[in-house]
């Protein structure tokens, strides 16, 4: 992955001691510290239903998190947010290895769907699509850039709602 080492990186689930590793990974991949304190907030508040690292040779290169989600009409599903990786790690697949895991993993547990506001052509190629094809709306907006992923056949209300994530994202919007 890197130019020392040719070694893909091993996703795990979060344990403890990587806490303050996981925030240096957003902090450095992300211009303010809002998304290392709204990790530690959904930690505190047990609202991190899925924590990933991405580690190569020891060192945590990734993390992403997944946080309850919920839209009117619907069993709660998931966000995936946010999701860093190291600067240096960028573009060579370890934001795809996070994704793909934690998706399997929301998948798996029957979570019937997952939020995401990011980069339509990105986040395409793990079968998000506009949360408008269920006329779904963002608390935050994002037109293109909201989307959704379905896992659970038909348990999007496709009449329309408002799609929010779990208290802590209002406090960094």
């Amino acid at each position: 992955m890197d130019e020392a080492s040719n070694t893909t990186p091993m996703i795990r689930i979060e344990v403890q001691r990587d806490e303050q590793a996981i925030s240096a990974v957003l902090e450095a991949a992300f211009p303010t510290h809002a998304e290392s304190e709204l990790v530690s907030e959904l930690r505190q508040n047990w609202n991190l239903s899925i924590s990933l690292v991405a580690e190569i040779d020891e060192a945590i290169v990734g993390h992403v998190a997944f946080s309850p989600a919920f839209i009117d009409g619907a069993a709660p599903g998931m966000g995936l947010a946010p999701m860093a990786v190291l600067p240096e790690f960028q573009r060579r697949g370890v934001g795809t290895l996070l994704a793909n895991e934690g998706l399997k993993f929301a998948e798996n547990a029957a979570i019937p769907f997952v939020i995401v506001l990011g980069d339509p052509e990105y986040y395409r190629r793990f079968g998000f699509r506009p949360a408008a094809d269920w006329n779904i709306e963002g608390e935050f907006g994002g037109g293109p850039a909201f989307q959704l992923i379905e896992f659970v056949s038909g348990s999007v209300p496709t009449d329309g709602g408002l799609a929010r994530y779990s208290k802590e994202f209002r406090k960094f919007g």
